[in-house]
């Protein structure tokens, strides 16, 4: 064997990143929102930021009605802010998951969207 230290260095690093291609799995939150809570919270929540954006108020005026509605929003879901952030975290890690959810969270607004009427 001529290079005994490159083939080391190679099985070494080969073990080493088989390992971070791995990811632990996440721990399941107790409650978890299921998909289609998820998107229709996310379907408000976008609407009522483009709202809050397109309302005109300076950007603490905004943060704060933003904030007032979204207090609002996740109560009408009956959910809280701290389910939703632990459920969308839990799906983020499960990037099929968002990227399904999300799916679905566009053509629900594309949808609405088109309903709306032009002026």
């Amino acid at each position: 064997m001529k290079h005994p230290l490159i083939v080391f260095v190679l099985l070494l690093n080969t073990l080493l990143f088989s390992q971070c291609d791995r990811p632990e799995e996440p721990v399941r939150p107790a409650q978890l929102l299921p998909r289609d809570k998820m998107v229709r919270v996310l379907v408000d929540l976008h609407l009522t930021e483009a709202r809050v954006e397109n309302a005109g108020t300076s950007p603490d005026s905004a943060r704060a009605l933003f904030n007032r509605e979204s207090k609002a929003l996740y109560q009408r879901h009956n959910t809280s802010e701290t389910l939703f952030r632990q459920s969308m975290q839990y799906y983020a890690i499960h990037g099929k998951d968002l990227e399904e959810i999300y799916g679905v969270v566009i053509d629900s607004i594309n949808a609405r969207e088109v309903k709306l009427p032009r002026q």
